[in-house]
């Protein structure tokens, strides 16, 4: 039990350094799925119909092919044949960001068409075009409607980046691994990883339930 405890507190500093680096990924992926996601969501809703059967399309894609599989898919295979360079960070980022704006596009979607449908053809009677009453009236409101569903994706993002080890990038999960296979205490090891990422989803979520306290407007919500 002492030898296991000196394990865990000796590698304990080498796995943070790996916890910082999920932080990025998971930060750079749910960002790149925010740029994506909402843009999906407005095309999808208010889009033509050949643009829907498109995104509706990539949504399928991403959804129904599991991570570890896309990754190995863009990073030893498209991206090798397209002669794209990308270290094994912006590759995993660039897929999970990916795969997120498949599920951010759903849940902007949701948001959007759960907003009143008077509220665009009033902004139309007050002389304003279909692209202006959308991003500055639309938008605005689906995403603060749009955060507890995004504190759900940002957990499942989280956990979902353990996965870019397969690649080789040296966050938390290969960070763990290597050590375990080296040191041969598994179990203490991965039960110190485990809660790291426990504590890292609790800050996360606890986080982004603040935000949605901060931006909600008084009186109003999904039902309302």
């Amino acid at each position: 039990m002492n030898e296991a405890l000196q394990t865990v507190l000796d590698a304990l500093p080498y796995m943070l350094q790996g916890a910082l680096v999920t932080c990025a990924l998971v930060l750079a992926s749910l960002a790149l799925g925010l740029a994506l996601g909402v843009p999906l969501a407005v095309g999808q809703v208010y889009g033509p119909r050949w643009l829907n059967r498109l995104i509706r399309l990539y949504v399928w894609f991403f959804r129904g092919v599991p991570i570890v599989v896309l990754m190995i898919l863009f990073y030893f295979g498209l991206f090798t044949l397209l002669e794209i360079n990308l270290s094994a960070f912006s590759a995993a980022a660039m897929v999970l960001g990916l795969t997120s704006a498949a599920y951010q596009s759903q849940i902007f979607r949701g948001s959007i068409q759960s907003l009143p449908g008077g509220q665009l053809k009033a902004a139309r009677a007050l002389g304003m075009s279909d692209t202006i009453a959308i991003w500055n009236i639309i938008i605005p409101q689906a995403l603060r409607l749009s955060i507890p569903g995004w504190s759900n994706e940002f957990s499942i993002i989280l956990k979902d980046s353990a996965v870019a080890f397969v690649l080789g990038t040296t966050e938390l999960m290969a960070r763990t691994h290597f050590v375990s296979s080296r040191t041969f205490q598994h179990l203490p090891l991965f039960l110190a990883a485990g809660a790291i990422y426990y504590f890292l989803t609790y800050a996360g979520v606890r986080g982004l339930r603040s935000l949605e306290r901060r931006v909600r407007i008084k009186g109003y919500s999904h039902g309302s």
